[in-house]
Order: C-alpha cells, then sequence, then structure tokens
C-alpha cells in the first residue's frame, strides 16, 4: 500500500515539475518578444555581406537625405525657381525624404544587429505610410504633368490658371489623395487573423508578404487591395500619358527647332523620373503572381524605395541648367 502510494506520487509529480520547467520557458520566451510581433527575414541569403550592406545602404540614405534637402534648400533660397514646377519639385523632394525614411532605418538595423523584430502596430504603420507616401508620389507625378502641359500648351494662361494658391490646393489635395486611399489597404489587411510563425519575407511590411501569413482565404482582399492601389497608380499614369501626348503634339507644332529643344528640355527631368518610379513598380505589384522568385521583388522593392529617391534630386538637378547655376552659387556663399 505505501509502495502504491510512492509509486504514484512519483508518476504525479514528475509531469508536473515539467509542466512548471515548460511555463517558465514560455514566459522567457515572452519577455523577449511579443507572440503580437512579427520577423522581418531582410536579405537572409546575404547575411554573410550584412556590414558591406549596411554602409552601402547607410550611405545611399544620407545621400538621399543630404540630396533632396539641398534641392529644397536651392528652391527655397531662389526667388528665380518660385515657381509652380519648382514648388511641387520640393513636395517630391520631402516626400522622398519620409519615403526612403520609412523602411531604410529598420533594414540598417537589422543589418547591423540581426534584430528582425518589428511589432505589429510599426509593421502596420509602416504598411501605411509606404503605400500612403507611394500614392501621394504617383498624385505628384500627374500633377506636375498637367504644369507641363499648361507651361507649353497654354503658355498666356498658364500664370492665371498656376498660381500660388492653385498650386497649394493641388498639393494637399496629393497629399490626401495617397493617404486616404491607403486606408483601404491598412483596414482591410490588419483585421486579417495570422497564425503560425509570423515571419515576413521582406525587409519591410508589405501587402502581399503580410497576407502570405493569413489563416484564412484572401483572395478578397487582395483583389479589394489591388483595385484601389491600381486605380490610384493607373488613373495617375493615363492622366501623365494624355498630358504628354498633348505636349508633344504642341512641340511637334512649334516652327523653329530651338523652341522644341527649350520646350522638351523642361519636361526631360519628369519623363526620367516618371519611367523610373512607374517601371520598377509596375514590375513588382503588375507583374504575374509566381513569374519571379521573392528575392526578385525585393531587388526592385530596393530600386523603387531606395535608389528613386535618391535619382530623383540628381535627375532634377543635373538635367537642370537653372538648378546646376542656384547651387553652385549657394556652395560659393557657403
Amino acid at each position: 500500500m505505501v509502495l502504491s502510494t510512492m509509486s504514484g506520487h512519483h508518476g504525479f509529480t514528475q509531469p508536473f515539475s515539467q509542466n512548471i520547467q515548460g511555463s517558465r520557458l514560455f514566459l522567457n520566451l515572452e519577455n523577449q518578444t511579443s507572440i503580437d510581433d512579427f520577423h522581418l527575414q531582410g536579405f537572409a541569403n546575404l547575411e554573410n555581406y550584412s556590414i558591406g550592406l549596411f554602409f552601402i545602404f547607410l550611405f545611399t540614405y544620407l545621400l538621399t537625405l543630404f540630396g533632396n534637402m539641398i534641392i529644397i534648400l536651392v528652391v527655397r533660397l531662389n526667388l528665380n525657381l518660385h515657381t509652380p514646377m519648382y514648388f511641387f519639385i520640393t513636395n517630391l523632394s520631402s516626400l522622398e525624404i519620409w519615403y526612403i525614411s520609412t523602411t531604410v532605418p529598420k533594414l540598417l538595423v537589422i543589418l547591423v544587429t540581426n534584430d528582425k523584430t518589428i511589432s505589429f502596430n510599426w509593421c502596420f504603420v509602416q504598411l501605411y505610410m509606404f503605400h500612403g507616401l507611394g500614392m501621394t508620389e504617383c498624385g505628384l507625378l500627374a500633377v506636375m504633368s498637367l504644369d507641363r502641359y499648361m507651361a507649353i500648351c497654354h503658355p498666356l494662361r498658364y500664370t492665371s490658371m498656376m498660381s500660388d494658391k492653385v498650386c497649394k490646393h493641388l498639393a494637399v489635395l496629393c497629399w490626401i489623395y495617397g493617404f486616404t486611399a491607403a486606408t483601404v489597404p491598412l483596414s482591410f489587411t490588419i483585421r486579417v487573423p495570422f497564425c503560425g510563425l509570423r515571419y515576413i519575407d521582406h525587409y519591410f511590411c508589405d501587402l502581399a508578404p503580410l497576407l502570405n501569413l493569413a489563416c484564412v482565404d484572401t483572395s478578397l482582399n487582395s483583389r479589394i487591395n489591388g483595385c484601389v492601389i491600381g486605380f490610384a497608380t493607373m488613373f495617375n499614369f493615363i492622366f501623365i500619358i494624355i498630358m504628354y501626348i498633348n505636349i508633344i503634339y504642341s512641340i511637334v507644332r512649334m516652327r523653329t527647332n530651338t523652341g522644341r529643344i527649350r520646350a522638351f528640355s523642361t519636361c526631360s527631368s519628369h519623363i526620367t523620373v516618371v519611367m523610373l518610379f512607374y517601371s520598377t513598380a509596375f514590375t513588382v505589384y503588375a507583374s504575374p503572381k509566381g513569374l519571379h522568385s521573392v528575392n526578385y521583388d525585393k531587388m526592385f522593392a530596393l530600386v523603387y524605395a531606395m535608389f528613386t529617391p535618391l535619382l530623383n534630386p540628381i535627375i532634377y538637378s543635373l538635367r537642370n541648367k537653372e538648378v546646376k547655376v542656384a547651387i553652385k552659387r549657394i556652395f560659393k556663399i557657403l
């Protein structure tokens, strides 16, 4: 009787002690990271080159901040550049500073510390900011094409039609339009139940990698997100094409080659930026799924999220004589 009692007691305490140890282990893990956190995989296949990539991306980030700040400063300090075109360029430069700052700082942290954790709230803040700024840029590029259309096709009415008040209203409209449209994919994604290991195979929180973690069918979410983002981007893209069809028609009708060259030169920087932005964005978001690998998407995402903001100030400064002259004046003063 005693033996049976002792053996029964021993059989009970062993699993009980194991449960205590398991609970302690769970609590330790819970203290280290929240169950709601996500884990950004980043460039897992390039971890051996993380230090080199850190310095490359850090240099790109700082150069982008410096270049866009210089553009803003140059336009503000030169009265000759207080025109609608340069007003929208400063808006675009401000946007690019926010755009690159949405994703790159966390990427740098991942590369230098290997801390890939991002909280639930910050993940969706990043998602909202990234898409809000992206759709705002689409709007600004469309408004800039309208500005060039008015300047070339209706030069006599340009000053009255593109007044300071009108330009400010158009810029504010672009920002409201972009961030309002971004609330749709945010609201439809944040309510999706996520289960299992929350490893996002990307270096920032984007729609497709997030929806891949869902426990439920997200085909409806994907269609709604695609319709909203597609309309926001394609509407502006078609608008830009219509504006440039009219611009090209007006340039062809000009009597002198000098006038044609001068008119086209005022559009060349904008055309370059539009082609760079839309070509990379369409490659990632408009191409059929499964056509290329996730790493391929990441590389193209780097182009439009990091290198496009870097190239914009370079394009507008190197291809614009007025900006180059203004920059030289500022550096002479300094």
